[in-house]
């Protein structure tokens, strides 16, 4: 089980409510919820504004760095700067 989707769908209330909050069904949230599928990098953004920022880009993909950093790797990177 994807904890991550699984403290968003607490946030927002329902798998439903989740979906439609990102413009998709409840069957999209449940593949995220049980590892069936990951969330689409054009749903991140959606899902963070769903739940208010608690849950994060970086935590949703922590595959595409590149998309969604950590802050802790941008902190970084500022200081090699």
């Amino acid at each position: 089980m994807n904890e991550v989707i699984k403290t968003a769908i607490a946030v927002v209330g329902s798998q439903r409510k989740l979906g439609k909050a990102c413009g998709l069904t409840q069957a999209a949230v449940q593949k995220w919820l049980y590892n069936k599928a990951k969330v689409a990098p054009e749903n991140v953004q959606a899902v963070v504004n769903a739940t208010n920022g608690v849950v994060k880009g970086y935590q949703l993909r922590p595959d595409l760095p590149h998309l969604f950093p950590h802050p802790d790797q941008v902190s970084n990177a500022q200081k090699e700067q």
